[in-house]
């Protein structure tokens, strides 16, 4: 079981998601461990299969990474939308791409899109639609929005991602409440082909190939308390104490799985 919080934690996103603090934790540890060295994002931004002249919206930016990582690459004729339901995240895209005059920025729930029908070129959402608590009602607006000739760019993760994590959390103490338990109808890679098979006729999934080889335990400590598990002060040091005990015991290194990947969808079923 990965570190995917339970859709029906809905103030446990909320609170992850206020700002992008937490979620710069977590990418920090991917960005200085990850052996893979072309980046997640550069990877991604080359899956898009997206027309030069377009409407491009993306659900979700978060930090607006993905952009940020591509600016060199954006055709100049794209319109794009970025959208997150947090108002912390979404200034902090803004005050980091506001200035290339690029960008419109709005605050969306993907759940209800205020765009026009077959508006969109091109959706994009970048490791957000687990967090989605009605995924058939999310699909379903997206679909709506996309042209007829429209693509559907989704990232995510599956089920052995960044498992000796949760291991790890599990030999401290088996009781210790922490990302909650994947729902059944959450979108991973093991189950994400079928959720867009019911709205598009093409449907692709591209893995990417990274693990993460963890050096020092300061970085993993402070991503998993990224997540807020509920510790105790106490209990937080003893954890970290733990952790460097069981770097030590694997001299110094920390292997972690790595399993995500990008399904990209086209020719929305339009009725």
């Amino acid at each position: 079981m990965s570190q995917i919080v339970g859709l029906a934690d809905k103030q446990f996103v909320s609170d992850q998601y206020k700002n992008a603090k937490q979620l710069n934790a977590r990418i920090q540890l991917h960005q200085r461990f990850s052996t893979n060295k072309y980046g997640w994002h550069r990877w991604a931004f080359d899956q898009f299969s997206l027309p030069p002249h377009g409407r491009i919206l993306e659900l979700g930016c978060g930090s607006g990474e993905l952009w940020l990582e591509n600016i060199d690459r954006i055709p100049a004729k794209w319109e794009i939308t970025l959208s997150d339901s947090s108002v912390g995240m979404l200034q902090q895209t803004r005050q980091s791409l506001d200035h290339s005059h690029r960008f419109r920025f709005a605050l969306i729930d993907a759940q209800y899109l205020p765009f026009d029908n077959q508006y969109f070129d091109g959706v994009v959402a970048n490791h957000m639609l687990y967090h989605v608590p009605d995924m058939h009602k999310a699909l379903s607006e997206i679909h709506r929005v996309l042209k007829p000739d429209g693509s559907f760019c989704a990232s995510t993760v599956g089920q052995k991602h960044l498992q000796e994590i949760t291991d790890l959390v599990r030999r401290f103490d088996p009781q210790l409440a922490w990302w909650g338990i994947r729902q059944s109808d959450s979108f991973v890679l093991e189950n994400g082909a079928a959720q867009l098979a019911r709205r598009f006729t093409d449907v692709t999934l591209h893995r990417y190939e990274d693990s993460l080889v963890v050096t020092e335990p300061a970085p993993l400590v402070a991503y998993i308390f990224s997540a807020r598990p509920r510790m105790t002060i106490d209990q937080q040091v003893e954890f970290s104490n733990f952790v460097s005990r069981e770097f030590q015991r694997f001299n110094g290194e920390f292997y972690i799985t790595k399993d995500a990947g990008m399904f990209v969808s086209r020719h929305p079923l339009h009725s």
